[in-house]
C-alpha cells in the first residue's frame, strides 16, 4: 500500500546528529453524524484496522488497558500501541507507542469526537512526541500523514 511505504521510507530516513525538540501534530475532519454514532466505528481500540487504510492488523493482549500490536497491510511495519485513557462517555481514547518505525520517541496521542452541529461531528487527533536528532520534519510529517489518511477513510466510509 501506497501509504505504508511512505510512512517506511520516512521512518528509515537517515538521522542528523542535533536534539530533536519536542513537537506536536494536531488534524481535525468533521464527518457526518452525531458523536456516538461516529464513536461506534471508531472508538473501539483494534478498530483502527476497519478504518484506517494502512491498518491491515490489530491484536490486543487482552490486559487492562490493552496494548495493541498494529501491521501494516504491506506487512512491514509493525507499531506496539498503549491505551493510556478512555473516556466513552466524552468519546475519547489516548494512546503511547511502545515501539514503531517513526523517527520518534514519547510519542502520546489522544483521538476525540465531539458534536459540531445537528447531525456533524469533528474528529481531533493530536499528539506530542520528541523526533529523532534531526528527523523534525521527517517525524511531523509522516504523524501528519497517518492522521490525515486515517481521518479521510473515516469521512468517506461514514459517508456510505
Amino acid at each position: 500500500m501506497r501509504m505504508s511505504s511512505i510512512m517506511i521510507a520516512t521512518a528509515l530516513l537517515g538521522a542528523g546528529t542535533q536534539a530533536g525538540s519536542a513537537a506536536s501534530v494536531v488534524k481535525t475532519i468533521d464527518v457526518a453524524g452525531k458523536p456516538a454514532q461516529i464513536w461506534a466505528a471508531i472508538g473501539p481500540f483494534c478498530s483502527i484496522k476497519d478504518w484506517h487504510p494502512a491498518i491491515g492488523e490489530c491484536t490486543t493482549d487482552g490486559k487492562s488497558p490493552p496494548t495493541r500490536t498494529l501491521l501494516t497491510k504491506d506487512g512491514k511495519a509493525t507499531f506496539v500501541e498503549l491505551q493510556t485513557g478512555r473516556n466513552d462517555k466524552d468519546y475519547s481514547y489516548s494512546y503511547a507507542i511502545k515501539s514503531s518505525p517513526l523517527p520518534l520517541t514519547g510519542y502520546k496521542s489522544t483521538i476525540t469526537v465531539t458534536p459540531k452541529g445537528p447531525d456533524t461531528s469533528t474528529i481531533t487527533w493530536k499528539s506530542t512526541f520528541t523526533p529523532n536528532p534531526g528527523q523534525d520534519a521527517a517525524a511531523s510529517d509522516a504523524v501528519g500523514g497517518i492522521y490525515q489518511a486515517g481521518l479521510d477513510s473515516v469521512k468517506a466510509k461514514l459517508a456510505k
